[in-house]
């Protein structure tokens, strides 16, 4: 079985809503590391050396490959990622191996055997 890894770097607010997503697609969890801090095309404003713009936040889906294309687009739409500039943005890339997750493949083929 292949995997692939989703990154989202989400706003804070919306990040309950993209994992949620993500579940109704099929992921079966995910890590979301809070706090980040980014910069998109236009820098935002700072005040006295302080950065006057939301939290944000990583979230990692590991999912199937056959999966991931239709996850990656559910999290783009709750995301709201295409609606305006600085949502958010998230992309995958390829796992060459992965450990620890033998009950969750377990989920995933009878989950996917339908699909491919």
């Amino acid at each position: 079985m292949k995997f692939k890894l989703i990154i989202a770097l989400v706003t804070d607010e919306m990040t309950e809503s993209v994992i949620e997503a993500g579940r109704q697609e099929g992921a079966t969890g995910s890590t979301t590391i809070t706090a980040a801090r980014g910069e998109g095309l236009n820098p935002k404003k700072t005040f006295f050396g302080l950065t006057l713009e939301g939290q944000r936040d990583v979230v990692l889906f590991l999912v199937e490959e056959h999966l991931s294309r239709r996850i990656l687009e559910a999290i783009a739409r709750a995301g709201q990622f295409e609606k305006a500039s600085g949502t958010g943005v998230a992309f995958q890339i390829d796992i060459e191996d992965a450990v620890g997750l033998k009950t969750q493949i377990e989920n995933i083929q009878r989950e996917i055997e339908d699909q491919i």
